[in-house]
């Protein structure tokens, strides 16, 4: 035996040889260790028997010392002599089954394997083990053995390939490991597993072993794992597990342990109690973090070959729910086993049903919380995975956060998750916000919307700060027709990081997921709103707030961001995720719908979703995207139709969704193609039914684009493949579906300045195919163009021209709210007025057309034509279209008279409109002009008209006195005079005019005082009517049949009391009170009645005399009067009316001339009040402190005129010349010239003695310069208009007083 007790004769010269050096061994056997060791000397010693165990454990301490730094020269040493090498070897295994000492064994088997290693020979290792063989055989016992296990042990772990010598040249060594396992010492039994570990970790061993272990070892190995009692056995059982787990066959031998053949074919085998399971359980339950790691590392090796074979064991035998337990931990290495092995558990539906994710959620949240903080990517990928597996897999019916906090605490773990700086990790996140984003997740009540908000909002920036930012802001069909047309799919891809095309489709699949757990919310009456809102306060946190959130980031932030990745690439799954939410968000805020289609269409989107189809799925590539797309056209298509045709119906609807729905998905040609395909014509006598289904679906989709604003075809293209659609339609005798009628004339509409015009066959095929409809409104769009297309062709006009303008001015306001206009940037086109026109200008016989649309439609549609006409008649001169419009008034006004009695005239309702016209045309004309018999005609008839009506016809009355009133002034004096005779001839008329002038002081003052009602509109009317009538009746001396009665006390308290009067109806009873202070109050129309001012005996009598001679005024009244003039002046000078002021002062004008004549002394007396000089002040204490104001002239013209000149002085006289002399005399308004030239002439012709020659020449030439710029409207300026309520600011500028 090698290392036997007899020394060999090689010892003997070596001990010689070592007595000459350090007394005996030469130099060589020295080694340079601290302190020096001579090898020789330690060779010795440890083959001395009568050396000590204390010396014999230095001398193997110094020689690992050796071996470890200086193992080459050790090696130099010893291997050139075979004798000493075997001597060495023979020494140490004697000593290892010798010494009992566990220190000593420890380095004996350490110094013996690393000797070994070193000098690398089989010789030497096969020598050892033959020895550890025969050394197993004639033990007595077992426990003498554990020195030889653990030496093989170490030698397997050293040396490579010793398992597989040691399993196929000395095999019955297994059989002694096998009893070692046996043998009641946890120490020999964690030995022989540790070196059954590296038996099993080689390939050959595992394959030499295999039925070894199915046999004999597997039943004892699993009794020792789970009866260890040492953590050193527990250790080397775990690890030996762990090579078996490795191998498919011996993992399906450890689950099947202990089961019978029958149980084994059994699917349900594994939901027993099985051994293995149980004993991994068992040392999850130890505490030992580092038994807990390689226990559920060992589940997860087993689970890794089939979880769904396995996992149902482990599932019944509730390990889940210690896994779970053990995420507590900070113990990185055992948080990524649980990891793994509940990951793998996952898998099984099992895992969900026993509710083992409900007990385990709450653990694996606050275990993220924790992994987040820690330094370890891989740790935090492998836990969000983790939970999105959990998230996505758990069953519906099953609610995953029973608590609302743990729900909470996950959204703020994935919020954390944002803003990590790896990308894998944020990923990884992103990934599990989709799989969050479930309504089975967030169902519990309240919903936490706001917190919802944050995250998404988190996640779309976090992936549009790696987005670059656009260049350019373009439509979304440029993105992609850009990409398309310089670059292939792949080398786009290629250019984009893969990740962040992968980040932006998991950003994506999280926004598309919350919107669709909006719309599954809309049907949950608990979610709608937080129930635990206070009373009477409004709560954010609601489904509301969060639908509208969703739409609002999706345009600010989700569509720019994926408009910014296709300007780089274009990746079918990104946009069929991106073209599906846009989809869904049509329904997460209903009352939004139509508005985010218009802006969806008007940004292209319809083109871009053609190019998409076209590019990846024709030739039935990406049936998903192409589903995708062709139900996000449809839903947009429809959405499109619901917002702009009002007058739609259900059948329509479901017509036009049906046809998209069956021709969308066929739809997957380029728009060139697409557009070939629209001017192919059918075969002869044979209709293809899917071109015909292409080509409807193409224009559709063309005209919802073109009516957004989206025209990405070329106009003169387009405008020749719908008008060749038409004619092959017509060729065919078919005629297309109404809706489909309608795009195409729109489409011939919006291009036809960009096309050829239509020639007869298409004009002809046009009117046949309308001619076919039972109505035009099927196929009419409320659009300017479409309307100048039907007036610009005559073979279109002459047939359907009534019909569109009655459709033109009766389609109903679509007008969009300004919120909507600042949301979408979005305007409305349609103004009747502007649109019309130019057509009007063009072509004056559509006035006709208009004129029978006043007649025989409704109010509405009247009214309309009406506004029209007067902007038209505003700003066109042509007076051969007012003379042509005149002469068809007054027809329909006598066929209106001869057909209908005074009830019908009364109820008819386009009447008043038509009135109303026929006073703006009056009101259009300019200058003087002499009536005709037209307008003698028309002055009767509507005199005549206005005989039959009661004051209360307010509607009917007010355009036709005002037309009474406009032609007595307008025109020369000879027609004034023959004007004059027809009206007053006409008693019905005033007895009518009688009657309004009474109804002044019946009816009750309006709550504004200066709102104009329709009834105080009429009182202005009336009042000026009469005026006039009583200032050409005087003038000609005309024949009056009937008289007319005024109580004069009445009029005065109208304009001293006001009484809340509006300011026109004051300016309208000014206007008669100066016509009759003209007259002197003497008039054969007019009745003064008043109640004569008492001259009672308490008055002086001189009091009587002057009432006497200012009769029927009184001297009281006048002074009354004067006063409400002069405060009236006050208030015109706060208010800045020109038209009051204006009425005013030419009212004291009056009053002063009537006063003079009557009594000089009373008018001087009146002139000369000092309140007028306050007056004056106060005039001139205003915004524009000059005296060049109308009124201030005015005033100081009546001033100078009656010589008041404690009122004015010379000095200001003066100070007025030299301020007009310094004036642009061309810039100053007509009133202001007026006013000025008033007051000059009179300077000029009352003070030319006391003014000084060089004024004198002052004024001279500004009396000239003002002469110069007089207009003939001077001669009118007794004129007012009196307007209706709504015309009145628009004709403002035009009322004129003296």
């Amino acid at each position: 035996m090698v290392g036997g007790a007899t020394r060999q004769p090689w010892q003997r010269p070596m001990a010689e040889g070592a007595a000459g050096l350090c007394g005996r061994h030469g130099p060589r056997w020295a080694l340079a260790l601290h302190p020096p060791l001579c090898l020789a000397c330690a060779v010795e010693t440890l083959g001395d028997g009568s050396a000590s165990l204390v010396r014999k454990k230095h001398v193997l301490s110094r020689l690992q010392d050796a071996l470890a730094w200086q193992a080459l020269t050790v090696v130099q040493l010893l291997a050139p002599d075979e004798r000493v090498c075997m001597h060495l070897l023979g020494t140490l295994f004697e000593m290892l089954h010798s010494v009992e000492d566990s220190s000593a064994l420890n380095l004996l088997v350490e110094v013996l394997v690393r000797l070994v290693v070193e000098l690398k020979s089989e010789q030497y290792l096969y020598c050892i083990l033959g020895e550890s063989q025969k050394e197993l055989c004639k033990a007595t016992t077992i426990r003498t053995s554990l020195p030889t296990f653990s030496l093989l042990g170490k030698l397997a772990d050293a040396i490579p390939g010793f398992a597989d010598i040691l399993v196929v040249k000395h095999n019955n060594v297994v059989d002694h490991l096998l009893m070692g396992l046996m043998y009641p010492n946890e120490g020999i039994k964690a030995a022989v597993c540790y070196l059954y570990g590296k038996l099993y970790s080689s390939p050959i061993g595992t394959e030499q072993l295999s039925g070894h272990f199915e046999e004999r070892l597997c039943g004892v190995f699993l009794n020792i794992l789970e009866c260890a009692q040492t953590k050193e056995l527990q250790v080397n059982c775990l690890g030996l597990l762990k090579e078996l787990l490795k191998s498919d066959h011996f993992v399906s031998i450890l689950m099947n342990n202990s089961k019978t053949e029958e149980e084994t074919e059994n699917p349900d085998f594994l939901e027993g109690e099985n051994p293995l399971p149980l004993i991994l359980k068992k040392l999850l339950l130890t505490g030992d973090e580092m038994l807990q790691a390689a226990s559920s590392h060992c589940m997860a090796a087993v689970l890794v070959h089939s979880p769904s074979r396995y996992a149902p064991a482990f599932i019944h035998a509730d390990v889940p729910e210690f896994l779970f337990e053990c995420l507590l931990c900070k113990n990185e290495i055992l948080i990524w086993s649980v990891y793994c092995c509940l990951l793998l558990l996952t898998e099984e539906r099992l895992f969900f049903s026993k509710c083992h994710t409900v007990y385990g959620i709450e653990s694996l949240v606050r275990s993220l919380q924790g992994v987040l903080l820690l330094n370890n990517v891989e740790l935090h990928k492998q836990g969000l995975l983790l939970f999105t597996e959990i998230l996505k897999r758990q069953p519906v019916e099953i609610k995953l956060f029973t608590n609302r906090g743990v729900c909470l605490e996950a959204i703020d773990v994935l919020m954390e998750t944002m803003n990590c700086p790896v990308l894998d990790v944020v990923m990884e996140a992103v990934k599990a916000v989709a799989a969050f984003l479930r309504k089975d997740h967030l169902s519990s009540p309240p919903v936490p919307y706001e917190e919802l908000q944050k995250l998404l909002e988190a996640v779309l920036k976090r992936c549009a700060d790696l987005s670059p930012s656009q260049s350019s802001k373009k439509h979304a069909g440029d993105f992609l027709f850009s990409v398309s047309q310089s670059h292939p799919a792949n080398r786009n891809l290629g250019r984009v990081p893969q990740r962040q095309g992968q980040f932006l489709l998991n950003t994506l699949e999280s926004f598309r997921n919350a919107c669709r757990l909006a719309v599954e919310f809309q049907g949950d009456l608990m979610a709608q709103e937080n129930a635990f809102t206070a009373p009477n306060s409004e709560s954010k946190d609601t489904l509301s707030n969060f639908s509208e959130f969703l739409l609002r980031i999706c345009d600010s932030l989700c569509i720019p961001m994926v408009m910014s990745y296709l300007e780089r690439a274009v990746s079918p799954s990104v946009t069929e995720v991106f073209i599906s939410t846009l989809n869904t968000l049509f329904t997460v805020v209903p009352s939004m719908r139509n508005k985010f289609s218009r802006k969806l269409a008007s940004s292209s989107f319809i083109r871009l979703t053609l190019e998409l189809k076209a590019r990846f799925c024709s030739v039935q590539r990406n049936p998903v995207l192409n589903h995708t797309c062709s139900s996000f056209l449809c839903s947009l298509c429809l959405n499109l139709y619901s917002a702009t045709e009002k007058r739609r119906t259900s059948q329509q609807e479901q017509e036009m969704s049906e046809l998209l729905q069956k021709g969308l998905p066929q739809l997957n040609y380029t728009i060139a193609e697409s557009l070939l395909f629209l001017s192919e014509t059918h075969e002869p006598f044979f209709l293809d039914q899917s071109l015909c289904s292409h080509q409807h679906c193409f224009i559709l989709l063309l005209y919802f684009a073109y009516t957004s604003g989206d025209r990405f075809v070329p106009d003169a293209e387009l405008f020749l493949a719908v008008g060749n659609f038409l004619l092959s339609a017509q060729d065919h005798g078919v005629c297309p579906p109404p809706h489909i009628l309608r795009a195409a004339l729109y489409l011939l509409a919006v291009c036809q300045d960009k096309g050829k015009a239509l020639d007869l066959r298409s004009l002809s095929t046009i009117r046949r195919i309308l001619d076919n409809l039972p109505d035009l409104s099927l196929v009419y769009v409320h659009c300017p163009l479409l309307l100048k297309f039907f007036l610009c062709y005559p073979e279109l006009m002459g047939r359907f021209g009534h019909q569109v303008l009655q459709l033109w001015f009766s389609w109903e306001d679509c007008k969009q709210t300004e919120a909507e206009e600042a949301d979408f940037g979005t305007s409305n086109q349609l103004n009747s007025a502007d649109s019309l026109l130019p057509i009007l200008k063009s072509n004056s016989s559509i006035l006709l057309i208009l004129l029978d649309l006043v007649c025989s439609s409704s109010v509405e549609v009247a009214w309309k034509v009406l506004m029209t006409l007067r902007t038209f008649l505003e700003r066109n001169e042509d007076l051969l279209v007012c003379d042509l419009l005149r002469s068809q008034f007054l027809q329909i006004l006598q066929q209106l008279l001869v057909e209908n009695s005074s009830a019908t005239l009364q109820a008819n309702r386009n009447l008043p409109v038509l009135l109303s016209l026929l006073f703006l045309v009056q009101l259009r004309s300019k200058g003087i002009r002499e009536l005709d018999s037209t307008d003698f005609k028309l002055l009767h008839q509507v005199s005549n008209l206005c005989g039959k009506c009661r004051p209360g016809d307010t509607d009917l009355l007010q355009p036709s006195l005002n037309f009474l009133y406009w032609s007595l002034h307008q025109t020369t004096p000879c027609s004034q005079q023959r004007g004059v005779a027809v009206l007053l001839s006409n008693v019905s008329l005033l007895e009518l005019l009688q009657k309004v002038l009474e109804c002044t002081w019946l009816w009750s003052p309006p709550s504004r005082p200066a709102y104009l009602s329709s009834d105080d509109a009429l009182l202005c009317s009336g009042w000026l009517l009469v005026a006039s009538l009583l200032l050409y009746q005087h003038r000609y001396n005309t024949e009056v049949h009937q008289t007319l009665s005024v109580n004069l006390t009445e009029v005065l308290n109208a304009v001293i009391f006001r009484n809340k009067k509006p300011i026109l109806l004051l300016v309208s009873i000014m206007q008669f009170l100066r016509a009759v202070l003209r007259q002197n109050f003497s008039s054969s129309l007019l009745v003064i009645v008043g109640q004569k001012t008492a001259s009672s005996a308490t008055q002086p009598q001189l009091s009587s005399l002057q009432d006497t001679a200012l009769h029927p005024l009184a001297m009281q009244q006048v002074f009354s009067l004067v006063v409400s003039l002069q405060n009236l002046l006050v208030h015109v000078q706060l208010q800045k009316d020109l038209l009051l002021s204006q009425a005013v002062v030419a009212c004291l004008e009056t009053l002063v001339e009537y006063l003079y004549m009557k009594n000089q002394d009373a008018a001087l007396h009146v002139a000369s009040q000092p309140w007028h000089r306050f007056l004056l002040f106060t005039l001139l204490s205003g915004g524009q402190k000059s005296f060049l104001q109308p009124e201030v002239l005015r005033l100081m013209t009546l001033f100078v005129k009656y010589q008041s000149r404690n009122i004015i002085s010379q000095k200001e006289i003066s100070q007025i010349i030299h301020e007009a002399a310094e004036a642009n005399i061309a810039e100053l308004p007509e009133a202001t010239s007026c006013a000025l030239h008033l007051f000059l002439s009179q300077i000029q012709s009352s003070h030319s003695d006391q003014v000084e020659p060089e004024q004198s020449g002052i004024i001279q030439t500004l009396l000239d310069r003002l002469l110069g710029q007089r207009t003939t409207s001077v001669k009118h300026q007794d004129i007012v208009y009196p307007l209706t309520a709504d015309v009145c600011s628009r004709c403002n500028r035009g009322k004129r007083h003296t």
